[in-house]
């Protein structure tokens, strides 16, 4: 069963306060997450900003529109610079991705890390959909 890495880098004309204060922000997850996951975040208690040691749970659809509940805990967190979150419970046999953020000249350039394996039904469908 395959592990799928995504990296994806992209450059925001913000400055790094602005766009950490934004990402690091759970109540934000849902703006930023595509519309046809079906992401919501459904946990009362956790919190305003990005810690380690952080439980956030949230339905999802990622295959078939199928809901399925996800948890996630923040495990690392370096203040301006990033912050990994891993699943919990879910979809995915795997799920660590990273967020990391840098000033450049014309604002931050923000680099996503996912590696990711599915599970089960999950597994045999998503690698029908990634051959």
């Amino acid at each position: 069963m395959a592990v799928y890495s995504i990296k994806t880098v992209q450059q925001l004309p913000v400055p790094l306060s602005q766009a950490w204060e934004f990402f690091s922000n759970p109540a934000n997850l849902q703006k930023i997450t595509p519309a046809n996951m079906g992401f919501k975040t459904i946990s009362r208690h956790h919190g305003e900003k990005m810690y380690a040691g952080q439980i956030i749970e949230y339905t999802v659809k990622p295959v078939l529109g199928i809901t399925l509940y996800w948890m996630t805990e923040v495990t690392h967190v370096k203040d301006h610079e990033y912050f990994i979150d891993e699943q919990r419970f879910g979809p995915y046999s795997l799920w660590h991705h990273q967020h990391h953020f840098r000033s450049i000249e014309a604002g931050v350039e923000m680099t996503d890390i996912v590696h990711t394996k599915f599970h089960g039904v999950y597994w045999v469908i998503s690698s029908i959909l990634c051959l």
